[in-house]
């Protein structure tokens, strides 16, 4: 019972939270352009600075885990190729295939994953490291994917360029990055500053949650439920479920544990479906992932802590 209880305790307000942004849309407390600036707010502003206040007060030398990052960046490219041959042989609608690949792979990792371990350890851990290993990688595959895949099928340099260019200007990363370099050269900032910086740190993880609830369509989750229910069973299931067990063996503990759990069986961001809509796909399928992933991983996310937790690895 104690293990479920933390289980619970780690998953179940997060996702009362999101409910509390679905309830103040419908309220009509807040609208449509009210939650896209938010978003956009979160991603440019306090989720930046919440990783670079995380990784800028601790100790880079005690922190950066080169074999870490490896294990994220292979286990997400293997992710991605074994979905790819495996939807090409199996899935036989060929539009729909580039967003069913995306869907499968593409974790949540800055927002609710951040939230997720904030919530379990008070910081955000291994998330910056584990960002650094799959964000970008991220990006340029699904750029590939979508290029590949589905209607105008070919490959895309323009849009790669744009990948690319918003890879190297993405605040997250540079948030990240100049945490690193803070933590590296270990920079005492004053007292005041030290504050200021918390005091916009700590409105990342609340707000990013209502922006997430506040733009959920659930009537998106009734269309294409066979690949729907695949898709969700892969990315949050499936993926968990082959590489959890390697991390394991290989020694990775705790907040490390935790980072990857997230990076393999988190929601399907939202940013898949902008990005498979901007690149010619109908966007249904992307859609109706992203709405069912974050419905389901109430239940799953609860389940794979309590496992982990019954296992003495967190």
């Amino acid at each position: 019972m104690e293990h479920l209880m933390f289980s619970l305790n780690a998953t179940v307000p997060i996702f009362l939270i999101m409910v509390l942004g679905y309830i103040l849309k419908n309220l009509k407390v807040v609208d449509e352009p009210f939650v896209k600036t938010l978003n956009s707010f979160n991603y440019k502003i306090t989720l930046p600075v919440l990783l670079f206040r995380d990784i800028s007060t601790s100790d880079f030398y005690d922190v950066w885990d080169t074999g870490y990052v490896l294990f994220c960046f292979f286990a997400t490219l293997i992710s991605i190729m074994v979905i790819w041959l495996l939807t090409v042989l199996f899935y036989r609608d060929k539009d729909a295939r580039g967003e069913f690949i995306q869907a499968s792979y593409r974790s949540s990792a800055a927002v609710l994953g951040i939230a997720f371990i904030q919530n379990i350890y008070g910081n955000s851990g291994m998330a910056p490291l584990m960002i650094i290993g799959t964000v970008p990688l991220y990006n340029v595959a699904a750029v590939l994917v979508l290029s590949f895949t589905g209607p105008g099928k070919g490959f895309n340099k323009s849009t790669l360029k744009k990948s690319i260019f918003g890879i190297l200007t993405n605040p997250i990363i540079w948030g990240i990055f100049c945490g690193m370099v803070v933590s590296f050269c270990r920079i005492d900032f004053p007292a005041i500053i030290d504050k200021t910086v918390s005091n916009v740190a700590v409105l990342a993880t609340p707000l990013a949650l209502i922006g997430l609830g506040a733009g959920f369509e659930g009537t998106k989750a009734l269309k294409r439920l066979k690949p729907t229910f695949f898709c969700s069973f892969v990315k949050l299931l499936l993926l968990p479920a082959l590489f959890i067990p390697l991390a394991i063996h290989l020694g990775f503990r705790d907040e490390k544990l935790v980072a990857i759990l997230i990076m393999l069986g988190a929601p399907t961001t939202v940013s898949c479906y902008i990005m498979a809509k901007n690149m010619g796909h109908e966007g249904t399928l992307t859609s109706s992932t992203v709405v069912a992933t974050t419905f389901l991983s109430s239940i799953t996310m609860t389940l794979w802590l309590f496992i982990l937790k019954m296992g003495g690895f967190i």
